[in-house]
C-alpha cells in the first residue's frame, strides 16, 4: 500500500534532452562532437557561480591596475612581474631569484589546498572557480544574450543559414573573440607596468612579444572557452582521473538520491492508482537540460560530473512546484547515501520501496541520514588542512624575519694568491653586494678574523684597512673588488669572515672565505 500520495506533476515541464555523455550509452573516443545546449539555471548555486565568477574575473582583469607606493625607486604596480630586473612583486612581498622557495611553497601549498577540498566537497574547484568553468560561463552569458535560451539557440543551430542567423553568430564570436584580447592582453599587464604597456600597445609600439602573447591567448580562450567547452574538461584535463584518488566515503559529492527518486514516473496518480511505487522523480529531465556537461545526474557517479550543481537548483525549483522536500539530487557522502539506500532496499534485499523511507503524511522518516557538517572535520581534512596551515605560517615568518641584505664572494681562482715584495701574502676577491630594499644605503664591509691581516678596496684608492664603507643601489647588486693581505708575521689562519651590515637597517650578512697560501697550494 502506497502510504503518500504525491501531487500530479501537470504544471512540470519535461524538457526533450539526452544527455551526450551518457553513462550508459559511452561515445567511442573519436566520435563527432554532439553540442550541448545547456539551459539556464536559477537557484542558490546559480547565484554562488555568479559571485565567484564576478570576483575571480574582477582580480584577473583588474589587480594589473592597482597601484602600491614603494618610494621612487621601485615600481608602483601592486602586483608585477619583472622579468626584466628578475623580480616579483606583491603588494608589500617583493621576490628575489633566490628566493624562488617561496614560489615552491606556494605551488604546495595550492596542491595541499586543491587536495583538501577535493576530499572535503570533491571537485568544488573544477565546478566553481576553474579558469575554464569560469570563461565558459561567460561565454554562455554572450551567447544566451544573443541567442536565447536552450530551445532559442536549438532552434537557431538546426534552422537554415539566414541572414538573422548570420548576424547573431557573427556578433557572438565577435564578442568572444574581444574577450579572448581581453584576457590576453590582461595577462601581459601583469609583466610590465600596465598603464604604459597599454599606451604603447594601442600606438603599435609594443614589443613584438606582447602582441605575440595577446594573439596567442586570445585564440586559446576562444577556442577552449567558446567551441570546445566540455570537451576540454572531459578529454583534455587530467583531473578527472585523479580525483578518484582524493575521495573517500566521506566525500561531498553531487548524488542523485535514487532511494526516495526511484520508481520514476511522470504521472504518479495513475501509478498509484495501480498499486506501483512511486518515487519522487518525475523524469522532467530538467537536471539533465541544466547540466554543461551533458550527463544525467540519475546515472551516478561520472568522471564528466564537475559538482557545479546546476542539477542541485534545477531539481529543487521541480520539487517546489510539487510541494515535495527539497534535496532528490544533493551533495551527499557516499556513506550516508549508503545508508539510505540500505533504509529503502530493507538490507539491499528487495527493490527500492518509497513506503521504506516515508511516514504516512509523506515526509522521510527520522532514521534517514543528512548531511552534517561535523563530518568535514575528520583527521584526513585535519590533517591536510594542517598541512596547509604550517606551510603557510612558516612562509610568513620566514617573509617577516628575512635579511635584505646579502652578500656573495668569489674567490680568484687564476692566481690563488700572490707573493708580495715584503713577504705579505695577498689574495684577490670578487664580492657581490645585494641590498634588496628599494632605497639607496650605506653598507659597511668589514674584516673580522685573519689577525694582521687588511683589505683594500681599489675604487676607493691604495688605502688599506679593516672597514669601509660603500654605497649600495636601491634593488640592485653592488659589485666590487677586494684584495686581502696578510702580514709574513701573522699566524696561520687560512678563514676569516666577510661580514656587511647596515646599522640603520639592522641587516647583517656574512660571508665565511678562504684564505690561501703557498703552502695551501698543491
Amino acid at each position: 500500500m502506497n502510504l503518500y500520495t504525491a501531487p500530479e506533476p501537470n504544471d512540470i515541464e519535461r524538457v526533450s534532452v539526452e544527455p551526450v555523455n551518457a553513462r550508459r550509452n559511452r561515445q567511442p573516443l573519436y566520435a563527432p562532437r554532439k553540442k550541448i545546449f545547456p539551459k539556464r539555471a536559477e537557484g542558490r548555486f546559480r547565484r554562488f557561480k555568479w559571485m565567484v565568477m564576478l570576483s575571480t574575473l574582477g582580480i584577473y582583469y583588474l589587480a594589473p591596475w592597482i597601484r602600491w607606493d614603494r618610494g621612487p625607486y621601485a615600481p608602483d604596480q601592486a602586483i608585477l612581474v619583472d622579468l626584466s630586473s628578475r623580480r616579483f612583486f606583491f603588494f608589500f612581498i617583493e621576490i628575489w631569484p633566490q628566493e624562488f622557495y617561496y614560489v615552491a611553497g606556494l605551488l604546495v601549498m595550492a596542491g595541499f589546498g586543491l587536495f583538501l577540498v577535493t576530499a572535503a566537497v570533491g571537485r568544488a574547484w573544477c565546478g566553481y572557480a576553474c579558469p575554464q568553468t569560469v570563461w565558459v560561463d561567460l561565454f554562455l552569458v554572450v551567447e544566451r544574450a544573443i541567442e536565447g535560451d536552450r530551445n532559442a539557440r536549438m532552434k537557431l543551430d538546426a534552422g537554415p543559414f539566414t541572414f538573422d542567423k548570420l548576424r547573431k553568430r557573427v556578433i557572438k564570436h565577435a564578442i568572444w573573440l574581444l574577450i579572448g584580447a581581453a584576457t590576453g592582453g590582461a595577462w601581459i599587464f601583469y609583466f610590465a607596468d600596465a598603464p604604459s604597456l597599454a599606451a604603447s600597445l594601442f600606438a603599435g609600439s609594443a614589443p613584438a612579444a606582447a602582441y605575440a602573447t595577446i594573439a596567442i591567448l586570445t585564440a586559446t580562450t576562444y577556442l577552449l572557452g567558446g567551441l570546445m567547452r566540455e570537451q576540454v574538461c572531459t578529454y583534455m584535463c587530467p583531473w578527472p582521473r585523479i580525483q578518484g584518488a582524493m575521495l573517500d566515503e566521506n566525500s561531498l559529492v553531487v548524488t542523485y538520491n535514487d532511494w526516495r527518486g526511484e520508481q520514476r514516473s511522470r504521472h504518479a496518480k495513475k501509478a498509484q492508482a495501480k498499486g506501483l511505487t512511486v518515487g519522487d522523480c518525475v523524469d522532467c529531465n530538467a537536471c539533465v537540460a541544466v547540466c554543461p556537461m551533458g550527463i544525467d545526474i540519475r546515472d551516478g557517479q561520472q568522471m564528466e560530473c564537475i559538482t557545479c550543481a546546476l542539477c542541485i537548483d534545477a531539481c529543487d525549483s521541480v520539487m517546489d512546484k510539487l510541494g515535495k522536500p527539497r534535496g532528490l539530487i544533493a551533495y551527499a557522502t557516499l556513506s550516508e547515501y549508503s545508508s539510505n539506500m540500505s533504509l529503502a532496499t530493507e538490507g539491499g534485499r528487495t527493490a527500492i520501496q518509497a513506503s521504506n523511507v516515508r511516514n504516512e503524511d509523506g515526509s522521510l522518516i527520522p532514521a534517514i541520514r543528512h548531511f552534517d557538517w561535523r563530518i568535514v572535520f575528520r583527521p584526513r581534512i585535519v590533517f591536510y588542512a594542517v598541512l596547509w596551515a604550517l606551510i603557510g605560517i612558516a612562509m610568513v615568518i620566514h617573509l617577516a624575519f628575512r635579511e635584505r641584505l646579502e652578500l656573495n664572494v668569489v674567490h680568484d681562482r687564476n692566481p690563488q694568491h700572490v707573493l708580495e715584495s715584503d713577504g705579505s701574502i695577498r689574495n684577490g676577491y670578487t664580492l657581490r653586494v645585494l641590498n634588496m630594499v628599494p632605497m639607496p644605503r650605506d653598507v659597511t664591509i668589514t674584516l673580522v678574523g685573519l689577525e694582521g691581516g687588511t683589505m683594500r678596496i681599489p675604487e676607493f684608492g691604495r688605502q688599506d684597512g679593516r672597514s669601509f664603507t660603500v654605497h649600495a643601489e636601491p634593488d640592485a647588486a653592488t659589485t666590487l673588488k677586494v684584495f686581502v693581505t696578510r702580514k709574513p708575521d701573522g699566524a696561520e689562519i687560512n678563514e676569516f669572515l666577510f661580514v656587511i651590515e647596515d646599522t640603520g637597517h639592522s641587516d647583517r650578512a656574512t660571508y665565511r672565505a678562504a684564505f690561501n697560501a703557498p703552502g695551501d697550494v698543491k
